[in-house]
Order: structure tokens, then C-alpha cells, then sequence
């Protein structure tokens, strides 16, 4: 058998060595336009940054190691032109000399990745203007730095591209200033969650613009300038990163079945509409794992196990892919952005009927020295409690808590399930309760009818009461104006102040305290909401207040 793979990287060298590793006598060909047959695509704005100072490391497999430990014929800086499927042949042009070639298949895996979308703007064409994409792309900027020395950098585009590049090059000692065209940088996360990383952004010295279109580029004697309809900003260099599209052109020009966004039309086996080709990674289109709806998602987990599941059917293994859920995680300088499954617009966009819970948890037992904050929002299905989503702000611990809550998600869990997790637990690594069963015992009691939830969209613009059961020294330091103070200690001899012919909308810092006030005026005849997330989230989202990085008590104070 002869397996013929077009494009490394994550998903082609993954399935070329599970093809090796199930065949040991297939002749497998891998062709590479790149000059790196496969190398750590998400780590390259670290070496941008120094944070990786060895350019070796970028590089996974060369061809000499795939030929020396697999005995598969890598060939890079090499190009498939087309796909003659009647003959089963792909004709490959060499890019060092133009020369073209014709390779025969039995089996053809389409893994050319995804290119960086170039916006068709006056001025693009500058050599001052650059993408990171490719091995090749992290070396060009590198040595565009090392050799011009540039002092500023104008990015375009706040995905995770955007941010890494803007951090790195900071570290680096340019001045950054961050152009993007929505309302907030990082379309995974929602709006409000978002908001925190607004602040932190700008508080490490990024000068960050939302809702900044770039209409163009000039060039000019201090460098390139970038053009919005709000104004001209100028730098020495300017990195485009408004995203990518899936590569899907050759199999397009063979007459494959493309699906959503371009991409190429696959089944759970990971086969194109031609039963001898596979595709997979970013140029294929795969399976929402939460609504089953078709949907594209470029990141290099679930492209390594298309490439595995690819390789596994060539050879005779009956294997599905499931399907993504767009489990992410981010470094922004101390911070950690993280999130999975569904946020407010996609969970709307696919008709769920859905609502969220907001917490201000501690990394860890918030006693033991050195805890720090996590922001999170854990989105669930009304009706049953199933877990949809979760998005995490944190300095400590985000990252595992986001896989616990993929986990639940992969697992079909509810919050009830959440409550029931069995996690490790020892004061340096958590709570007792983690902030994962907190979330599950929040939405419980709102789903069982323990406490009503209301946000501040909903406090801000009724009819009510807001009702503030901070401390007296909390409610000096910041307050909503026209909330009424009531500490939560001193409720139950002052509950008579409060009016029981208008709902009270109750809110402490984080939550909790706001919790155990609903349950007392519940039990005395009020109608009360507990505000969701809290006054701290208020100052964050509403007042652009800095996110703390100490964790918090079981007040929602900031621990000393």
C-alpha cells in the first residue's frame, strides 16, 4: 500500500507515523511546501519572544529523523499542484527549482493546513507588514528585529495569534499597540469575560484599541502606519493576525465536496467525498461535539486526532472522530485565558436555551500563602443543567480547572455532576470544595429554585431594589450609586428597611455572601435576586477595574 500525505505538521505527521506504526511494509510519502515537515506551530511567538532561544526545538521531526525512525520519505519546500483522482496520481512542483513531478497513490491524506487571511487593503503589500504562520514567517520576523531594531509594533488582530505576538514582542521591549475590529480580543471568550483581559492588556503597557477597523496601510518615513476611520497609527513594523481559512483550494480544483467555510466535506473517519482521500486538521471540516452541527475549529489537538483516526481506517481499524469542542488555553504575560465548549453567542446560535453562573474563586485554600484569583463562567442548559461552556480568567490554576470542565462536557455532565467530582484536594493545590463543585452547587441552586438569578443587565435597568451586603469599609471604597447598604451580618435586625413590594436585586463582591442574604429574604416573604458575579464583576466589566491577582476569601475580600 502506498500512502501518499500532503502537508506535515500536526495532522500529516501525525498520521504518517501511526501509518507506520500499524504498517510496517506501506510506503508513505510526505510532501511539505514548508522547509519544516513538522515543528511546534503553537510555540512559535515564544521564540520571537526569547522565551525559546533554541530554534531547533521548534522543530518536532526533520526529514532525516522521519527516514532514520520511520522510514518515510519526507520531502520538503515541495508542492502539490493538482490531484488527478481518475488516475490517482498528484502532480508536485519543486519550489526550489520550479521542476514538476507526478506521484501515484493508493490512499491520499489531504493535511495542508490553513493560510493567514490577508485583508485586500491598499498598502498591504509592505515588507514592514508581516504574518506568523510558518517557521519560516517566526524567522523573518526574528530577524527583521535583529537587524532594524524596531522600537514599535502595530498588531492587527486580538485572537491568540494577536495576543501571544503582542506579549513576546513586549517582552522584547517594543512599544505595542493592538488593533481590533470587534468589541473585545478573543472571539472564544464572551464580551464580559473579556473585559479582564481588556484591563490586564493595558495595564502591562499594550495600548489596546477595540472596535478599530484598519481601512489601510502606508508607508511612511518613521515606518508603516495603519489607517482606521478613527485615526492613523504608526510603528516600525505592523504583524497581521485577523485569523485563517482553511486551505482547501487542491481539493477544491479535484472536485471534493467542500462544507462549512471552505473547508473539505469529511465523514467520522475522517474521508473526503472521494472514498481513497482523507483530510484532516485545519483544512477539514469536522463535527461540533455539543450540537452535532457541522463547524471548522484550527487547533492542533483535534488535527493530531484526525490524523491518528485517518491513519487508523487506511489500515483497517474502524475509528470515528467525535468531534471538537474548542478546548483553548492562553499565556497573556502572568495571566491564563481559558476556555471550552460554547460561549453565550454560539450557545444562541444553536438554539439552547441557556443561562450562566459567575464565580471569584481562590487557585487554592485561600489560608494557605500564595493563592491566586480565577474569574469563571460556566454556561448551562436550563432545562437539564448539562454543562455547555466555560471560560476562565486566572494567575493560578485556570488551566486545570478548564479541563476538568471539558471533561464534564466530553461527559455529557450536569451541574449536579459537577457537585459529585471526586477532585484532588490538599490546601497548596485546592479547596475542599473546588472551584469546579462550587460552580455545580451554584447552578443547582438556581435550577432546584433555592435562589433566583439575576445579572446586571437585568439589576441595573428594573424596577427594584439594589441591595449592597458588602462591608461598610467594602461599600467606601466603591459602590453603585443609589444601592441601598445593608450588611449582610446586620440583615436579619434591619430586614424591615427593605420594601417587600419591589424585587430586591442583592449583590456582595464575589457572590456568596449575596447567596446567604436571598435565603434569608426568601424565608421572610421577598422576592430577591442574587446578582450574579458580584460587584467585583461589576468594577471589571462596567468600571474597567483591573482584575486582582491575589486570590480571595470566602468573603470575596482580597486575602492580606
Amino acid at each position: 500500500m502506498k500512502v501518499l500525505i500532503i502537508g506535515g505538521v500536526a495532522g500529516g505527521a501525525t498520521a504518517a507515523a501511526r501509518l507506520r506504526r500499524l504498517d510496517e511494509n506501506a510506503e508513505i510519502i510526505i510532501i511539505e511546501r514548508s522547509g519544516y515537515v513538522s515543528y511546534a506551530n503553537c510555540g512559535l511567538p515564544y521564540y520571537i519572544g526569547g522565551e525559546i532561544t533554541d530554534c531547533s526545538a521548534l522543530t518536532l521531526q526533520s526529514p532525516e529523523s522521519f527516514k532514520r525512525r520511520f522510514r518515510i520519505d519526507a520531502r520538503v519546500r515541495q508542492k502539490a499542484v493538482s490531484i488527478d483522482r481518475a488516475s490517482k496520481t498528484v502532480r508536485i512542483r519543486r519550489l526550489a527549482d520550479g521542476t514538476e513531478y507526478t506521484e501515484g497513490y493508493d490512499k491520499l491524506i489531504l493535511s495542508p493546513g490553513a493560510h493567514p487571511v490577508i485583508p485586500d487593503l491598499p498598502g498591504i503589500d509592505s515588507k514592514r507588514i508581516m504574518t506568523l504562520r510558518t517557521v519560516e514567517d517566526t524567522f523573518r520576523i526574528y530577524d527583521y528585529i535583529a537587524e532594524h531594531s524596531p522600537s514599535s509594533a502595530v498588531i492587527i488582530g486580538g485572537g491568540f495569534i494577536g495576543l501571544e505576538t503582542a506579549e513576546n514582542l513586549k517582552n522584547r521591549g517594543l512599544d505595542i499597540t493592538l488593533l481590533q475590529r470587534g468589541r473585545h480580543v478573543m472571539p472564544p471568550l464572551d464580551e464580559d469575560m473579556a473585559a479582564f483581559v481588556h484591563t490586564y492588556m493595558r495595564k502591562n503597557g499594550i495600548d489596546l484599541r477595540l472596535s478599530s477597523s484598519v481601512t489601510g496601510f502606508k508607508e511612511t518615513e518613521n515606518g508603516i502606519t495603519a489607517m482606521t476611520e478613527d485615526g492613523e497609527f504608526t510603528a516600525d513594523m505592523a504583524i497581521v493576525s485577523i485569523g485563517v481559512a482553511p486551505e482547501s483550494t487542491l481539493a477544491k480544483d479535484a472536485g471534493l465536496a467542500l462544507g462549512v467555510k471552505g473547508a473539505v466535506a469529511v465523514d467520522a473517519h475522517m474521508r473526503t467525498s472521494d472514498e481513497n482521500i482523507y483530510a484532516v486538521g485545519d483544512a477539514s471540516e469536522i463535527t461540533d461535539f455539543i450540537s452535532g452541527k457541522k463547524t471548522v475549529i484550527p487547533l492542533a489537538g483535534p488535527a493530531n486526532k484526525q490524523g491518528r483516526i485517518a491513519a487508523d481506517n487506511i489500515c483497517g481499524i474502524e475509528s470515528e472522530y467525535k468531534g471538537a469542542q474548542g478546548s483553548s488555553v492562553l499565556k497573556l504575560f502572568d495571566m491564563t485565558v481559558a476556555s471550552t465548549g460554547y460561549n453565550e453567542r454560539t450557545a444562541a446560535l444553536y438554539g439552547f436555551d441557556h443561562d450562566y453562573v459567575l464565580l471569584t474563586s481562590a487557585s487554592h485554600a485561600a489560608y494557605y500563602p500564595g493563592a491566586k484569583s480565577m474569574n469563571i463562567k460556566v454556561l448551562f442548559e436550563k432545562g437539564t443543567g448539562r454543562i455547555l461552556g466555560a471560560q476562565i480568567i486566572g494567575f493560578d490554576g485556570a488551566d486545570k480547572r478548564i479541563d476538568v470542565l471539558a471533561a464534564a462536557i466530553r461527559a455529557g455532565m450536569t451541574a449536579s455532576d459537577l457537585t459529585e467530582l471526586d477532585l484532588a484536594y490538599a490546601p497548596p493545590y485546592s479547596s475542599a470544595k473546588d472551584p469546579v463543585n462550587m460552580a455545580g452547587y451554584v447552578i443547582e441552586n438556581i435550577l432546584t429554585g433555592k435562589v433566583k438569578q439575576a445579572h446586571w443587565d437585568e439589576a441595573l435597568e428594573a424596577d427594584g431594589v439594589i441591595l449592597d451586603t458588602r462591608t461598610g469599609f467594602e461599600y467606601a471604597d466603591g459602590h453603585i450609586d443609589g444601592a441601598m447598604h445593608i450588611p449582610l451580618d446586620s440583615l436579619r435586625e434591619r430586614i424591615s428597611e427593605l420594601p417587600k413590594d419591589k424585587t430586591i436585586y442583592v449583590h456582595c463582591q464575589s457572590g456568596l455572601r449575596s447567596y446567604i442574604a436571598c435565603r434569608i429574604l426568601s424565608q421572610k416573604g421577598y422576592d430577591c435576586r442574587n446578582v450574579a458575579g458580584g460587584y467585583g464583576y461589576y468594577a471589571a466589566v462596567v468600571n474597567g477595574s483591573c482584575p486582582a491577582e491575589k486570590g480571595t476569601g470566602p468573603c470575596g475580600m482580597s486575602i492580606k
